[in-house]
């Protein structure tokens, strides 16, 4: 996120009406192990300690770089675990979100795949000083816990998500299907 810092670990939040907007494109990944459990990331505002929400693996797609390439090279950095581009089930959503946070608004197009992978332990050695900050905890999730939790989930519909990519994987030999449309959404800390 690029906060404002006067002092080390200490953030000024940017006025709402001057924080500046930016906009990207991402990649996301519903990272399943074979224990039936889905890969999230607690994410954070550091402007607003003590708040937090849990988010699928991905990240910005950098220029020039297709979106099955920017999934499976996030998936390396964030998670540590190498997959091959025909790894990937999908895209199985595309969206349109805006987060609000207290440095900055980022209006963001995001596609989501799915891929299966063996369980396997997490590395974050390839987190971004900003994932690092930000990115504190990562945590399998079953699907009954997904159901239970009151924490943020980010996207909302990620169960829903969830059952659609199994869905998908099981036609998969029908051809690929078009992705879901997750229409237009707003997931912040900080009203945009």
């Amino acid at each position: 996120m690029g906060l404002e810092e006067d002092s080390p670990r200490t953030f000024v939040p940017v006025p709402p009406a001057e924080r500046p907007r930016r906009t990207r494109r991402t990649a996301r990944v519903l990272l399943i192990d074979d224990r039936d459990r889905l890969l999230l990331f607690s994410d954070s505002d550091p402007g607003i300690p003590g708040v937090r929400w849990w988010i699928t693996p991905g990240g910005g797609i950098d220029a020039g770089e297709s979106d099955e390439s920017a999934a499976v090279r996030e998936l390396a950095e964030e998670t540590g675990i190498e997959v091959a581009r025909s790894d990937l089930l999908g895209p199985t959503m595309r969206r349109r979100v805006v987060h609000g946070y207290t440095d900055v608004v980022i209006e963001q197009e995001d596609v989501f795949y799915a891929c299966w992978v063996p369980a396997f332990e997490v590395s974050t050695a390839g987190h971004t000083e900003d994932e690092l900050l930000t990115m504190a905890e990562h945590r399998w999730w079953t699907r009954s816990e997904l159901a239970a939790t009151d924490e943020d989930i980010w996207p909302a519909v990620l169960l829903d998500l969830w059952q659609d990519a199994d869905v998908r994987r099981a036609a998969a030999e029908d051809g690929p299907a078009d992705p879901a449309d997750g229409g237009w959404v707003e997931e912040s800390s900080v009203p945009a």
